[in-house]
């Protein structure tokens, strides 16, 4: 099989040799596709334990059934969903022809051609899912890969490079491996398609070189993802999911709540209900295995500063279970809750990717929508509550790029529904169908009839004198 391949040499060279293998070979059949996503899942399940070994490594502490839930299950739904159904995805789909061609047996349908070469680019926080989702639609669609593993999680990402390199022919999927510099340069190349996941500031850079070469991008952000216990919800039902959520990748996730209205009347019984949940869930902090660890000093800085920065400020600041010193040789943290700080607070502004949370108290739901729509629109939004009427409110008068009701994070898991942001959350989708779509181009085929009677219509050069008022004659308001 193939090597991995780290050089920004050999990344052009790789690229322009699957474009050309892409060319050669024409579309991939449905066999072939499958083929192509069976051996992502074999290597999966062959390699799972090595796999979150070095997941755990890189973060200096992740449980090994987290990583499997997360990274590889995750990975696999969206594989054998894929593998399963791209060729009724494949399908030509007949259009209508327009009069009277129609009728002269003229023929039209779109078809979905594989774009090419598709450069995909994983984050740390999910180091196999980010990779491996996309990579299911691009293979269902027919694409060939360039796979591009965060540098933050170094062990995880030489792994995939071996692996690959084992199993695939380079001219169908390889992997480079780098730091930023590398991240750089990977997107700038030609690529047919591009994916991103990570911040929204990062996104903007990638954006910037793929339109270098007009590259379409598939750009999967963050942002502030809010959430609105409204007067109708069950407190303590809305409190216990919210706290597991916090316990997910210690809240290293694109999707983990940021912010939490609470009605000002309810904030104290929401506060002792959500500590209790988080202290079932999490009764200690520094040895527990199932606490996973902020990936790294630096990342466990800037998550620490927020809050620190909020609680000068005049935040009020709950740890949980407990308060703990920090600790350079320990990234596993207490969740801290900062509530109700003031506006000019950056906790409120930038994105927390951490274990942290800020609870904010309203008086009415009109102005929480007002407070969500003044800032970027979200990658999810979240709402707990039985009144349909208010239910429907915030969701008609909000965007996102996706929701859950009386939960957090689910709507994520669904494999047959688009995944995807809006505005600074992100563009483009993947999962199911949508994402197969996304890394398709779609493209109309008309099928002329063998009889031409434009000629014997009058409707070719040179016009007669009843050209002219046929024309008229069709520019109608019906």
């Amino acid at each position: 099989m193939g090597c991995a391949i780290s050089s920004t040499d050999e990344l052009s060279a790789l690229l322009s040799e699957q474009k050309a293998a892409f060319n050669a070979q024409g579309a991939a059949s449905a066999p072939q596709r499958r083929a192509r996503i069976q051996r992502v899942i074999d290597l999966l399940v062959a390699h799972h334990p090595a796999l979150t070994e070095a997941m755990d490594a890189d973060f200096g502490g992740r449980p090994q059934g987290f990583s499997l839930m997360n990274d590889v299950l995750g990975s696999l739904g969206s594989l054998k969903h894929a593998r399963d159904h791209l060729e009724g995805w494949m399908q030509d789909e007949p259009r209508p022809v327009f009069s009277p061609y129609d009728q002269l047996g003229a023929q039209a349908w779109v078809m979905y051609q594989a774009k090419g070469t598709v450069g995909i680019l994983g984050t740390w926080n999910a180091p196999l899912y980010t990779l491996l989702s996309p990579l299911a639609s691009a293979l269902a669609a027919g694409n060939r890969a360039i796979l591009k593993p965060s540098e933050v999680t170094p062990r995880t990402a030489a792994l995939l490079a071996q692996l690959f390199a084992q199993l695939f022919d380079p001219l169908e999927v390889a992997v480079v491996t780098g730091g930023a510099d590398l991240a750089q340069v990977f997107t700038a190349q030609p690529f047919d398609h591009l994916v991103f996941t990570g911040s929204t500031a990062v996104g903007k850079s990638v954006m910037r070189n793929a339109a270098q070469n007009l590259v379409p991008v598939t750009l999967e952000l963050g942002g502030k993802s809010p959430v609105i216990v409204g007067r109708s919800a069950t407190l303590g039902t809305a409190a216990f999911r919210l706290a597991l959520s916090k316990t997910t990748n210690s809240g290293q996730v694109c999707i983990n709540p940021d912010l939490v209205y609470v009605p000002r009347e309810q904030l104290e019984h929401f506060v002792q209900a959500f500590a209790s949940a988080y202290r079932e869930f999490v009764p200690q902090v520094s040895d527990n295995p199932d606490v996973v660890a902020v990936v790294n000093a630096q990342h466990l800085s800037r998550v620490e500063n927020l809050v620190q920065q909020a609680a000068r400020a005049g935040a009020r600041v709950v740890s949980l279970p407990y308060a703990q010193p920090a600790d350079g040789q320990n990234r596993r943290r207490p969740l801290q809750l900062v509530i109700d700080p003031p506006q000019d607070s950056l906790i409120l502004h930038e994105e927390i990717f951490g274990p942290a949370m800020v609870l904010l108290p309203y008086d009415e739901v009109d102005q929480v929508i007002a407070q969500i729509n003044a800032r970027p629109r979200p990658l999810a939004l979240y709402y707990f509550g039985d009144d349909a009427q208010e239910q429907r409110h915030v969701l008609s008068h909000t965007v996102s790029g996706g929701v859950t009701l009386n939960d957090v994070m689910m709507h994520a898991a669904l494999h047959d529904a688009p995944f995807g942001g809006v505005g600074a959350s992100g563009m483009g989708h993947y999962h199911g169908r949508e994402g197969f779509i996304e890394f398709s181009h779609m493209r109309t085929v008309l099928k002329a009839p063998e009889h031409d009677p434009r000629r014997e219509w009058g409707l070719l050069p040179p016009y007669g004198e009843h050209f002219l008022a046929a024309m008229l004659a069709q520019v109608t308001a019906n």
